[in-house]
């Protein structure tokens, strides 16, 4: 199925590098995408993969750590009907260690809704978000990796116009890999070559 092919990425100039479905099409150079951040989408399931590095947040404990990204990120985003429906206990990272400090990966997944780019609430879109935080604590950097797959689609929302309005077509159906597939993948294989890109 051509949905599965996946490659090792380059990310971040190619100081990291994660594994994830050829058909995420990186849009970064073409988005208005901070340095920060790397987006990749199927255009054809309006389906989208963003690994982002933050400032490691010292008030917020690591168990739970994912859910309140996934809260902070529904904050900025504006949405509506924001539900965690699981979350992660804290888990090492033996393969992400630094100057002998373990990372820890929590993860949460959830529900909302969302409106694309400048277009308002009335042209929201339901989605499930599958949220990893990567605790890199060698180099105080939070290292989040979201996948957004759409529920159901508003008529009115900009997607409607490439895949359709309405309940989402399953991943299984289209013979693609499922999200919760795609970041699990993205998330055990996420390696950092060169720890200095996070700085002294």
């Amino acid at each position: 199925m051509p949905g599965d092919v996946v490659h090792l990425r380059p990310l971040f100039g190619g100081e990291i590098s994660s594994t994830f479905p050829n058909r995420f099409q990186d849009v970064s150079n073409i988005r208005d995408v901070p340095d920060h951040q790397e987006v990749f989408v199927d255009p054809s399931r309006d389906e989208s993969l963003i690994f982002e590095l933050l400032d490691f947040k010292h008030d917020v404990a690591d168990n739970g750590s994912a859910a309140w990204f996934f809260q902070d990120l529904a904050r900025e985003q504006d949405a509506e009907g924001t539900v965690v429906i699981e979350q992660s206990g804290v888990l090492e990272a033996p393969g992400l260690t630094h100057n002998n400090i373990p990372t820890v990966v929590t993860t949460a997944v959830g529900q909302m809704a969302i409106s694309k780019g400048r277009q308002g609430r009335e042209a929201q879109n339901i989605v499930k978000v599958y949220l990893a935080n990567l605790r890199l604590k060698g180099v105080d950097t939070d290292v989040l990796i979201t996948a957004y797959e759409p529920i159901v689609i508003n008529p009115l929302s900009e997607s409607a116009d490439t895949v359709g309005a309405g309940l989402a077509v399953p991943a299984a159906q289209a013979g693609c890999m499922s999200m919760d597939e795609v970041i699990k993948l993205a998330v055990t294989n996420f390696k950092v070559y060169d720890w200095g890109l996070f700085g002294p």
